[in-house]
Protein backbone atom coordinates (compact mmCIF):
# COMPACT_ATOMS: atom_id res chain seq x y z
CA UNK A 1 0.00 0.00 0.00
CA UNK A 2 1.58 2.83 -1.17
CA UNK A 3 -0.82 6.05 -1.23
CA UNK A 4 -3.86 5.87 1.38
CA UNK A 5 -6.29 9.03 0.87
CA UNK A 6 -7.97 10.19 4.21
CA UNK A 7 -11.39 12.77 3.07
CA UNK A 8 -12.25 14.49 6.27
CA UNK A 9 -9.72 16.81 8.01
CA UNK A 10 -11.00 16.83 11.74
CA UNK A 11 -10.69 14.88 14.76
CA UNK A 12 -11.68 11.29 12.83
CA UNK A 13 -9.76 11.90 9.80
CA UNK A 14 -6.70 13.07 12.33
CA UNK A 15 -6.88 10.30 14.34
CA UNK A 16 -6.65 8.11 11.47
CA UNK A 17 -3.59 10.08 9.89
CA UNK A 18 -1.65 9.42 13.23
CA UNK A 19 -2.69 6.28 14.05
CA UNK A 20 -1.09 5.17 10.39
CA UNK A 21 2.37 6.82 11.11
CA UNK A 22 2.56 5.55 14.26
CA UNK A 23 1.90 2.06 13.11
CA UNK A 24 4.24 1.94 10.68
CA UNK A 25 3.08 3.63 7.62
CA UNK A 26 5.44 5.62 5.42
CA UNK A 27 3.41 5.70 2.07
CA UNK A 28 1.79 9.17 0.94
CA UNK A 29 -0.39 10.07 3.01
CA UNK A 30 -3.13 12.27 1.50
CA UNK A 31 -5.34 14.39 4.38
CA UNK A 32 -8.45 16.44 2.35
CA UNK A 33 -10.57 18.66 4.07
CA UNK A 34 -12.92 21.61 2.96
CA UNK A 35 -12.14 24.16 5.42
CA UNK A 36 -9.01 26.10 5.18
CA UNK A 37 -8.07 25.58 8.73
CA UNK A 38 -6.05 23.05 9.90
CA UNK A 39 -7.82 19.99 12.28
CA UNK A 40 -9.38 22.14 14.92
CA UNK A 41 -11.80 21.21 18.05
CA UNK A 42 -15.39 21.48 17.82
CA UNK A 43 -16.89 21.06 20.90
CA UNK A 44 -15.62 24.42 22.77
CA UNK A 45 -17.44 26.07 19.60
CA UNK A 46 -20.79 26.03 21.91
CA UNK A 47 -18.93 26.53 25.10
CA UNK A 48 -15.84 28.48 25.61
CA UNK A 49 -15.70 30.08 21.93
CA UNK A 50 -18.57 31.46 21.99
CA UNK A 51 -18.38 32.45 25.54
CA UNK A 52 -15.60 34.71 24.41
CA UNK A 53 -13.25 32.73 26.69
CA UNK A 54 -10.63 31.25 23.74
CA UNK A 55 -9.44 33.01 21.17
CA UNK A 56 -9.96 30.76 17.85
CA UNK A 57 -6.55 29.62 17.75
CA UNK A 58 -6.88 27.42 20.67
CA UNK A 59 -8.81 25.18 18.80
CA UNK A 60 -5.86 23.88 16.80
CA UNK A 61 -5.73 19.80 17.46
CA UNK A 62 -2.45 20.20 16.78
CA UNK A 63 0.72 22.01 17.14
CA UNK A 64 1.80 23.40 13.75
CA UNK A 65 5.19 21.39 14.05
CA UNK A 66 3.46 18.14 15.37
CA UNK A 67 1.58 18.37 12.20
CA UNK A 68 3.97 18.63 9.86
CA UNK A 69 5.49 16.01 11.52
CA UNK A 70 3.07 13.50 10.16
CA UNK A 71 4.44 14.29 6.63
CA UNK A 72 0.98 14.90 4.91
CA UNK A 73 -0.06 16.04 1.75
CA UNK A 74 -2.82 18.47 2.94
CA UNK A 75 -4.99 19.00 0.67
CA UNK A 76 -6.99 21.93 2.90
CA UNK A 77 -10.12 24.26 1.42
CA UNK A 78 -10.63 21.69 -0.94
CA UNK A 79 -13.80 19.69 -1.10
CA UNK A 80 -14.30 16.13 -2.65
CA UNK A 81 -16.98 15.77 -5.07
CA UNK A 82 -16.85 12.13 -6.39
CA UNK A 83 -14.92 8.66 -5.84
CA UNK A 84 -15.06 6.05 -8.00
CA UNK A 85 -13.93 2.53 -6.07
CA UNK A 86 -13.50 0.73 -9.16
CA UNK A 87 -10.53 2.76 -10.30
CA UNK A 88 -9.70 3.79 -6.93
CA UNK A 89 -10.14 7.43 -7.31
CA UNK A 90 -11.15 10.07 -5.38
CA UNK A 91 -12.26 13.71 -7.52
CA UNK A 92 -11.31 17.15 -5.83
CA UNK A 93 -13.08 20.20 -6.86
CA UNK A 94 -9.73 22.00 -6.87
CA UNK A 95 -6.72 20.47 -7.92
CA UNK A 96 -4.89 23.23 -6.11
CA UNK A 97 -1.20 24.02 -5.99
CA UNK A 98 -0.68 20.92 -8.09
CA UNK A 99 -3.65 20.70 -9.99
CA UNK A 100 -4.24 17.03 -9.33
CA UNK A 101 -7.89 16.82 -9.27
CA UNK A 102 -7.89 12.91 -9.36
CA UNK A 103 -6.91 11.36 -6.49
CA UNK A 104 -5.15 8.10 -6.77
CA UNK A 105 -5.72 5.63 -3.50
CA UNK A 106 -4.64 2.11 -2.45
CA UNK A 107 -6.32 2.86 0.37
CA UNK A 108 -9.17 5.35 1.33
CA UNK A 109 -10.63 6.90 4.81
CA UNK A 110 -13.84 8.52 4.64
CA UNK A 111 -14.23 10.94 7.61
CA UNK A 112 -16.18 13.86 6.06
CA UNK A 113 -18.44 14.56 9.17
CA UNK A 114 -22.21 16.18 9.20
CA UNK A 115 -23.20 19.66 8.61
CA UNK A 116 -26.72 21.26 10.18
CA UNK A 117 -30.14 20.64 9.62
CA UNK A 118 -31.59 23.74 8.12
CA UNK A 119 -35.11 25.30 8.51
CA UNK A 120 -37.09 27.46 5.68
CA UNK A 121 -35.94 30.67 5.93
CA UNK A 122 -32.80 29.75 7.27
CA UNK A 123 -30.00 32.46 5.96
CA UNK A 124 -29.55 35.99 6.63
CA UNK A 125 -27.03 37.73 9.33
CA UNK A 126 -29.40 37.19 12.32
CA UNK A 127 -30.36 33.31 11.39
CA UNK A 128 -27.31 31.49 12.69
CA UNK A 129 -25.99 27.47 12.78
CA UNK A 130 -23.13 26.13 14.87
CA UNK A 131 -20.71 23.98 13.10
CA UNK A 132 -17.64 25.38 11.92
CA UNK A 133 -15.29 28.55 14.09
CA UNK A 134 -16.47 31.01 11.76
CA UNK A 135 -20.22 30.16 12.19
CA UNK A 136 -19.16 30.41 16.67
CA UNK A 137 -17.48 33.71 15.98
CA UNK A 138 -20.40 35.36 13.55
CA UNK A 139 -22.95 34.48 16.71
CA UNK A 140 -20.77 35.62 19.36
CA UNK A 141 -19.99 38.91 17.91
CA UNK A 142 -23.80 39.60 18.32
CA UNK A 143 -24.84 38.06 21.82
CA UNK A 144 -24.83 40.91 24.68
CA UNK A 145 -27.49 42.40 27.26
CA UNK A 146 -30.47 43.78 25.55
CA UNK A 147 -30.23 41.26 22.76
CA UNK A 148 -33.04 38.38 22.20
CA UNK A 149 -31.43 34.99 20.98
CA UNK A 150 -34.06 32.60 19.81
CA UNK A 151 -32.52 28.81 19.85
CA UNK A 152 -34.65 26.20 17.88
CA UNK A 153 -33.91 22.96 19.22
CA UNK A 154 -32.79 21.91 23.00
CA UNK A 155 -30.58 19.50 21.92
CA UNK A 156 -26.86 19.39 23.27
CA UNK A 157 -25.88 21.50 21.22
CA UNK A 158 -28.91 24.20 21.83
CA UNK A 159 -28.85 23.84 25.39
CA UNK A 160 -25.06 24.84 25.42
CA UNK A 161 -25.66 27.81 23.30
CA UNK A 162 -28.31 28.73 25.28
CA UNK A 163 -26.71 28.59 28.72
CA UNK A 164 -23.59 30.44 26.97
CA UNK A 165 -25.81 33.31 25.96
CA UNK A 166 -27.92 33.40 29.21
CA UNK A 167 -24.18 33.98 30.82
CA UNK A 168 -22.97 36.62 27.79
CA UNK A 169 -26.59 39.02 29.38
CA UNK A 170 -28.68 38.06 25.92
CA UNK A 171 -32.24 37.10 26.65
CA UNK A 172 -32.71 33.46 25.22
CA UNK A 173 -36.05 31.82 24.31
CA UNK A 174 -35.61 28.32 24.13
CA UNK A 175 -38.07 26.22 21.76
CA UNK A 176 -37.97 22.43 21.77
CA UNK A 177 -40.52 20.10 20.36
CA UNK A 178 -40.17 16.75 22.88
CA UNK A 179 -42.41 17.44 26.07
CA UNK A 180 -38.63 17.11 28.07
CA UNK A 181 -35.43 18.49 26.51
CA UNK A 182 -32.76 15.76 26.14
CA UNK A 183 -34.97 12.93 27.52
CA UNK A 184 -33.68 10.70 24.22
CA UNK A 185 -30.30 10.67 25.80
CA UNK A 186 -30.03 10.94 29.27
CA UNK A 187 -33.62 10.14 30.16
CA UNK A 188 -36.57 12.33 31.56
CA UNK A 189 -35.75 12.30 35.43
CA UNK A 190 -32.46 14.36 34.23
CA UNK A 191 -34.14 16.27 31.68
CA UNK A 192 -36.18 17.72 33.37
CA UNK A 193 -33.64 18.59 36.18
CA UNK A 194 -31.82 20.14 33.25
CA UNK A 195 -34.97 22.32 32.05
CA UNK A 196 -34.73 23.22 35.61
CA UNK A 197 -31.29 24.82 35.56
CA UNK A 198 -32.36 26.49 32.69
CA UNK A 199 -34.93 27.86 33.93
CA UNK A 200 -33.41 29.20 37.34
CA UNK A 201 -31.27 30.92 34.81
CA UNK A 202 -33.85 33.11 33.20
CA UNK A 203 -34.29 30.87 30.03
CA UNK A 204 -38.05 31.24 28.88
CA UNK A 205 -38.11 27.08 27.69
CA UNK A 206 -41.29 26.34 25.48
CA UNK A 207 -41.28 22.86 25.26
CA UNK A 208 -43.95 20.79 23.02
CA UNK A 209 -43.82 23.61 20.27
CA UNK A 210 -42.98 23.04 16.48
CA UNK A 211 -40.85 25.59 14.80
CA UNK A 212 -42.35 25.66 10.89
CA UNK A 213 -39.87 28.60 9.64
CA UNK A 214 -37.35 31.66 10.63
CA UNK A 215 -38.37 35.54 9.68
CA UNK A 216 -36.88 37.80 7.97
CA UNK A 217 -33.16 36.28 7.72
CA UNK A 218 -33.35 35.61 11.28
CA UNK A 219 -35.47 38.38 12.84
CA UNK A 220 -37.69 35.64 14.66
CA UNK A 221 -39.54 32.43 13.74
CA UNK A 222 -42.81 31.10 13.24
CA UNK A 223 -44.15 28.06 15.01
CA UNK A 224 -46.37 25.74 13.50
CA UNK A 225 -49.45 26.98 15.07
CA UNK A 226 -48.97 30.13 13.25
CA UNK A 227 -47.55 32.30 16.37
CA UNK A 228 -44.54 34.61 15.52
CA UNK A 229 -41.55 34.78 18.23
CA UNK A 230 -39.50 38.33 17.53
CA UNK A 231 -35.67 37.91 18.30
CA UNK A 232 -32.90 39.48 17.01
CA UNK A 233 -30.64 36.30 16.39
CA UNK A 234 -32.55 33.01 15.56
CA UNK A 235 -29.46 29.62 16.35
CA UNK A 236 -31.70 26.37 15.06
CA UNK A 237 -29.89 23.60 16.73
CA UNK A 238 -32.23 20.58 14.89
CA UNK A 239 -29.41 18.44 14.33
CA UNK A 240 -27.26 16.96 11.61
CA UNK A 241 -27.24 15.26 8.19
CA UNK A 242 -24.55 13.16 7.42
CA UNK A 243 -22.01 14.37 4.14
CA UNK A 244 -22.68 11.44 1.66
CA UNK A 245 -23.71 13.64 -1.18
CA UNK A 246 -20.59 13.82 -2.36
CA UNK A 247 -20.71 9.65 -2.68
CA UNK A 248 -23.56 9.68 -5.23
CA UNK A 249 -23.06 7.20 -8.32
CA UNK A 250 -20.07 5.63 -6.42
CA UNK A 251 -21.81 2.49 -5.74
CA UNK A 252 -20.88 2.87 -2.01
CA UNK A 253 -23.70 2.23 0.60
CA UNK A 254 -25.64 5.00 2.29
CA UNK A 255 -28.41 5.23 4.14
CA UNK A 256 -28.10 7.98 7.21
CA UNK A 257 -24.27 8.08 6.75
CA UNK A 258 -21.88 5.88 4.67
CA UNK A 259 -23.01 2.40 5.92
CA UNK A 260 -19.57 -0.20 7.44
CA UNK A 261 -19.71 -3.14 8.44
CA UNK A 262 -18.15 -4.10 11.67
CA UNK A 263 -14.46 -3.44 10.97
CA UNK A 264 -15.74 0.05 9.64
CA UNK A 265 -15.37 -0.79 5.86
CA UNK A 266 -17.97 0.42 3.20
CA UNK A 267 -16.18 -1.57 0.70
CA UNK A 268 -12.27 -3.27 -0.27
CA UNK A 269 -10.35 -0.72 1.00
CA UNK A 270 -12.66 1.84 1.66
CA UNK A 271 -13.65 2.75 5.49
CA UNK A 272 -15.69 5.21 7.23
CA UNK A 273 -15.02 7.01 10.52
CA UNK A 274 -16.55 9.83 12.62
CA UNK A 275 -20.01 11.28 12.53
CA UNK A 276 -20.80 10.07 8.74
CA UNK A 277 -20.08 6.48 9.87
CA UNK A 278 -23.19 4.30 10.39
CA UNK A 279 -21.41 0.84 11.30
CA UNK A 280 -22.77 -2.67 12.62
CA UNK A 281 -22.05 -2.59 16.25
CA UNK A 282 -21.48 -6.28 17.09
CA UNK A 283 -22.24 -5.86 20.79
CA UNK A 284 -25.41 -3.75 20.39
CA UNK A 285 -26.51 -5.90 17.23
CA UNK A 286 -27.42 -3.47 15.22
CA UNK A 287 -26.28 -0.30 12.98
CA UNK A 288 -25.12 2.76 15.01
CA UNK A 289 -23.84 6.49 13.93
CA UNK A 290 -22.68 8.49 16.79
CA UNK A 291 -22.12 12.05 16.32
CA UNK A 292 -19.74 12.82 19.70
CA UNK A 293 -16.07 13.56 19.68
CA UNK A 294 -14.30 11.01 21.47
CA UNK A 295 -15.80 8.43 19.21
CA UNK A 296 -14.73 10.00 16.03
CA UNK A 297 -11.14 9.88 17.26
CA UNK A 298 -11.78 6.38 18.64
CA UNK A 299 -13.39 5.31 15.18
CA UNK A 300 -10.73 6.23 13.36
CA UNK A 301 -8.38 4.90 14.68
CA UNK A 302 -9.75 1.64 14.32
CA UNK A 303 -10.59 2.05 10.82
CA UNK A 304 -6.22 3.00 10.04
CA UNK A 305 -5.78 0.07 12.02
CA UNK A 306 -8.16 -2.37 10.07
CA UNK A 307 -7.12 -0.69 6.80
CA UNK A 308 -3.29 -1.21 7.14
CA UNK A 309 -3.95 -4.82 8.52
CA UNK A 310 -6.50 -6.04 7.26
CA UNK A 311 -5.13 -9.84 8.10
CA UNK A 312 -5.79 -8.74 11.97
CA UNK A 313 -8.95 -6.91 11.51
CA UNK A 314 -10.73 -6.46 14.88
CA UNK A 315 -14.18 -5.44 15.05
CA UNK A 316 -14.99 -1.58 16.65
CA UNK A 317 -17.18 -2.38 19.42
CA UNK A 318 -16.76 0.84 21.98
CA UNK A 319 -19.19 1.92 24.62
CA UNK A 320 -20.20 5.40 23.66
CA UNK A 321 -19.89 7.91 25.53
CA UNK A 322 -20.34 11.98 25.84
CA UNK A 323 -20.09 15.07 27.63
CA UNK A 324 -21.85 18.45 27.96
CA UNK A 325 -21.18 21.31 29.63
CA UNK A 326 -24.48 23.72 30.49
Amino acid sequence: MTRIVIVGASAAGLAAAETLRREGYDGTLTLVGDEPHPPYDRPPLSKQVLAGQWAPERLALRAPADLAALGLDLRLGTAATGVDPAARTVLLADGGSTGERDLPYDGLIIATGVRPRLLPGSGGDAAHVLRTVEDALALRDRLRPGRHLVVVGAGFLGAEATAVARGLGAEVTLLEPAPVPLAHAVGERIGDLLAGVHRAHGVTLRTGVTVREVLDGGRGVRLADGEEIPADDVLVAIGSRPNTEWLAGSGLPVDDGLVCDAYCAAAPGVYGAGDVARWHHPLFGTALRVEHRTHAAEQGMAAARNLLRPEGRRPFAPVPYFWSDQ
